[in-house]
């Protein structure tokens, strides 16, 4: 396997594990309008997240930060082709982190309520919004012989994507709700786990006609596979769920995730990038990389720091394993 091949599965693994972390993140935002009745219980929804949201977004740095160094082209045109939507992600993070951090800071209502608000629609926007991204990636976007992205912001809201945003939504509120029975005591706990069926059947429906389109359109045997994965993971998570085992339909929720990502990279390979215009002007492994150098550079960069990464922030959840409730709250409630 030559060195950019396996920064390829790399990239994957990157991207795999922010949708995983992230994915609970994003839906814990959401169901803080959907779940939460009032404000003692949407602290205790964020206060879920509250330790971990932030070094969960560190897996979306350091995806980026691979695909610049390990693939150039690749990053050049999609960031470049995927300039307004990326840029619309990127403002609701930056609102998002703001919202976790300001919330708290006064007392009154207003205040509180609004910073919920912008929580609420900063973690819906990109839970969609990375499904279409990574939807049109898979499909192909409009890429002429200079690597460059030539269609427009319409292009990339073709039936397709939207479903992919679809997707990812509605899976990653799942997950967020497989985490809340997870994480909390209680009456919000058994709410959490009524929802999670529900949001769990909608998901199995759209998750399973987008898979379908994925396989038909671009998948192969490998892709088939974790497609099968996929799927038997989502319907385990569901039972699990019925079963009042929060801690097996949170892993298989994260499975779910991991299969579903693993399928969308492997219908993917050997492109990076794929041209509807051209088969020939699609970025590949091969015509997108960086030297054999700086790919060896990068590999042994990544062999010292990764398992760092990894240490720390199993360590993280470890110490902030426990259940909370609005019975753990300090006082005065916020």
């Amino acid at each position: 396997m030559e060195l950019h091949d396996v920064w390829f599965v790399l990239i994957a693994v990157l991207w795999t594990g922010y949708f995983f972390l992230e994915g609970f993140d994003f839906g814990v935002g959401i169901l803080t309008k959907l779940l939460a009745r009032d404000r003692p219980e949407r602290r205790v929804l964020i206060n879920t997240i509250g330790p971990v949201w932030d070094g969960n977004e560190v897996w979306l740095l350091t995806a980026g930060g691979a695909t610049f160094a390990a693939f150039p082209e690749w990053y050049a045109t999609l960031f470049s082709g995927f300039y307004l939507p990326l840029l619309l992600i990127l403002v609701c993070l930056i609102v998002r982190g703001v919202a976790f951090e300001y919330r708290a800071k006064r007392p009154e209502e207003n205040w509180q309520r609004n910073w919920e608000t912008a929580i609420f629609w900063t973690s819906l926007l990109p839970a969609f919004l990375w499904g279409v991204a990574f939807a049109n990636i898979v499909r192909g976007v409009k890429i002429d012989r200079h690597f460059e992205y030539v269609g427009g912001v319409g292009d990339l809201l073709n039936p397709y994507a939207l479903l992919g945003g679809l997707v990812t939504l509605t899976l990653f509120t799942f997950h967020g709700t497989v985490f809340t029975a997870l994480k909390t005591v209680g009456d919000i706990r058994v709410r959490a786990r009524k929802l999670a069926l529900w949001t769990g059947l909608v998901t199995a429906v759209v998750a399973l006609a987008f898979l379908l389109w994925t396989q038909a359109h671009s998948g192969d045997a490998k892709s088939l596979v974790a497609l099968v994965v996929a799927v038997a993971a989502l319907a385990a998570a569901l039972v699990a769920n019925q079963l009042g085992r929060e801690g097996w339909a949170f892993a298989l929720s994260g499975v779910t995730i991991v299969a579903s990502v693993a399928m969308l990279f492997l219908s993917l390979f050997p492109n990076v990038m794929p041209s509807t215009l051209n088969g020939d002007w699609s970025l590949t492994v091969t015509n997108a990389s960086s030297s054999p150098y700086t790919l060896k550079i990068m590999t042994w960069l990544a062999v010292i720091a990764t398992p760092i990464v990894l240490l720390y922030q199993g360590w993280t959840y470890w110490v902030f394993r426990k259940r909370i409730g609005t019975q753990h709250l300090a006082e005065p409630a916020h």
